[in-house]
């Protein structure tokens, strides 16, 4: 187990799948402060307004379930982030992220940066009872197979992907002192972290290959 730490990342030029999602959001912040070509990938551009400012922002309006508009868009990038979400519904994730990796294959971009959530592969050791019996086991039922399901496609593709798994997502302030890499027997953890640890965390991989085909989990 690691506990996090900063490090410089040299510019890219990157694109953000789920870019006005919560944790979507703070990727594209934090990648526009560290002076990333960034593309938000996004239905509605409207949302980006407040940030409109950023030159060295890019806005992409498209539909990631459609084929045509993830090869445009992420043709000439040298890596993705994705951060896509869908509430409970647990109809995005998964088919979302097999056409960004249709995509990568077709345009030759080998790098992601993909979301999921604690509790995927032998993370699910670190959930407590409520997390696995109530929360995913119940309410987010269909959340945790498309994340499942997403994982699956991500493990069986060809490019240098990094799995993230993050605990629960609040709206706490980016601290750099959340858990990271620990195993599946690991239990002194509260099963949250914020979105902004996360953002941060996933950005991060963009100068590291320490966790280069790899799952790894982080919360505090």
């Amino acid at each position: 187990m690691k506990f996090a730490g900063s490090t410089k990342n040299n510019t890219m030029k990157i694109i953000v799948f789920g870019a006005t999602g919560s944790v979507g959001s703070e990727i594209l912040k934090q990648a526009l402060q560290k002076d990333h070509q960034v593309t938000a990938f996004v239905r509605t551009p409207q949302k980006l307004a407040a940030l409109r400012h950023y030159p060295n922002l890019a806005v992409f309006r498209g539909d990631v379930l459609n084929r045509e508009d993830t090869v445009t868009a992420i043709e000439d990038k040298e890596a993705v982030l994705c951060a896509l979400g869908d509430g409970k519904a647990g109809r995005i994730r998964a088919a979302g992220t097999k056409n960004i990796l249709d995509a990568m294959h077709t345009t030759g971009v080998k790098r992601l940066i993909c979301q999921t959530t604690l509790g995927m592969g032998e993370s699910y050791g670190n959930l407590n009872f409520i997390w696995r019996h109530i929360m995913f086991g119940w309410l987010l039922k269909k959340a945790f197979i498309d994340h499942r399901q997403q994982e699956q496609y991500l493990l069986e593709s060809n490019v240098d992907y990094t799995i993230v798994r993050p605990g629960a997502l609040t709206d706490g302030a980016l601290t750099r002192q959340y858990k990271e890499a620990f195993n599946s027997r690991f239990k002194k953890l509260s099963l949250k972290i914020s979105r902004q640890d996360v953002a941060e965390f996933m950005l991060r991989q963009l100068g590291s290959d320490t966790y280069l085909k790899k799952a790894v989990s982080i919360s505090n």
